[in-house]
């Protein structure tokens, strides 16, 4: 049943991402509608879209972590660590990425993916 759930995950994290991106995303930034900061609308998309798409990582870091405890795993603390790592790491790019570094979110998402994947490996 987990595996089931775990697959749920990663399919509506999927899904979410494509038909977000092209039924809303897409057609609301053609509107040209969104407000415009640092002299653009570029930063408002960025935006939008890295908090948009992060959904989806979260939803497949979840489903990583169902999976995980279906298969019993000795070191499921190291996992949830590891994973909520490369969870924060990804938020951090996407961050990053979309708005050209001037989101700051990304810094605080690096600084938690750093000190969780540094405590999950020396765990």
């Amino acid at each position: 049943m987990l595996e089931i759930a775990a697959a749920l995950c990663f399919g509506i994290g999927m899904v979410h991402s494509y038909l977000g991106e092209r039924f809303i995303l897409i057609r609301l930034f053609k509107r040209g509608e969104v407000p415009h900061l640092f002299g653009s609308d570029y930063f408002t998309k960025g935006t939008l879209r890295f908090a948009w798409h992060i959904t989806t990582i979260i939803a497949w870091g979840l489903g990583y972590l169902v999976f995980s405890v279906s298969r019993n795993v000795d070191n499921l603390a190291q996992v949830v660590l590891l994973t909520t790592g490369v969870v924060f790491s990804l938020s951090a790019v996407f961050a990053f990425a979309f708005t050209k570094g001037k989101h700051l979110s990304w810094i605080v998402f690096g600084l938690i993916a750093a000190l969780v994947i540094y405590v999950g490996l020396s765990s």
